[in-house]
């Protein structure tokens, strides 16, 4: 039986063990999928450690992307362009990285939820590896101008730079969030609704049009997408969706079968959806 895993930390909420279990079902693959807690200190010896004992591939998440392509003996075009990692591919006796994010993202957007992409002025919300992941995929699909704020202007900056569009990507501060008007789509890439603390958005982000739109799901993402709700966003977006399409990638390349991920989406957001209610 072949053998997977999702590193991250914290990891355990990961619903990506349920819904590699649920592709593997689906196409009558043999496979276990793990979460395996590792704090940054320990991700390279985790990491090294399960490729010693056979693991055949994994998934990434927080904190641990960018330091996951630096640990790769080989990245695709995509891993390369991010600068991340969020899929590990067994090669030879190290690993080849790819990043899905960005793909998941946008098939989710445009697929699932129905959003025309092309031309919208667009605010990212962090620099770390979750952006770094999506930002590409966003531009190649049309996006407009993108405005990638973070806490850190060094990270900001760094992000605009290698994404190489000066004249489309422009990197700015938290502090001159209120000068930056509308936006048709706004991202939360940042972490800091997981540990309780959103930053401080001015309403004025938010026009008729506007795709709110948070890369985490359940109650990581309840106050980025109330903030949207209130400020009077069109559309107000949490992760779920984007994590299933990335995990259908991710499958697709270790397996060579694209899963079907409708069903898992419904299964999913109603469980989410029960425990909200308390049904």
């Amino acid at each position: 039986m072949k053998r997977y895993a999702v590193f991250g930390h914290p990891v355990l909420h990961s619903l990506s063990p349920k819904i590699h279990q649920a592709f593997a079902k689906q196409s009558g693959i043999a496979m276990d999928y793990l979460a395996i807690e590792c704090a940054p200190g320990d991700f390279p010896g985790t990491l090294s450690s399960f490729a010693r004992s056979g693991g055949d591939g994994g998934n990434v998440t927080l904190p641990h992307k960018q330091r996951a392509a630096e640990l790769c003996n080989l990245l695709s075009a995509r891993a390369k362009r991010a600068g991340a990692v969020n899929t590990l591919i067994k090669h030879g006796t190290g690993w080849l990285g790819d990043n899905t994010d960005g793909a998941g993202l946008v098939r989710d957007l445009t697929g699932r939820h129905g959003l025309d992409l092309r031309g919208r002025r667009t605010l990212m919300l962090g620099a770390g590896g979750a952006a770094r992941g999506v930002a590409p995929a966003l531009l190649d699909a049309g996006i407009g101008d993108l405005f990638v704020v973070n806490r850190d202007p060094q990270k900001a900056d760094a992000l605009a730079d290698l994404l190489g569009e000066p004249e489309r990507v422009h990197s700015r501060y938290f502090d001159d969030i209120e000068t930056l008007g509308e936006f048709e789509l706004i991202i939360n890439a940042t972490s800091a609704t997981r540990h309780g603390s959103l930053p401080t958005l001015p309403m004025s982000l938010v026009g008729p049009r506007t795709a709110a739109v948070d890369l985490s799901y359940g109650e990581a993402a309840i106050p980025f997408l109330a903030w949207a709700r209130a400020a009077g966003a069109r559309e107000a977006i949490d992760g779920l969706g984007m994590l299933i399409e990335q995990a259908a990638e991710s499958f697709f390349l270790w397996h060579g079968v694209r899963p079907d991920t409708d069903p898992v989406y419904a299964e999913l957001q109603a469980r989410h959806a029960a425990l909200v209610t308390g049904d």
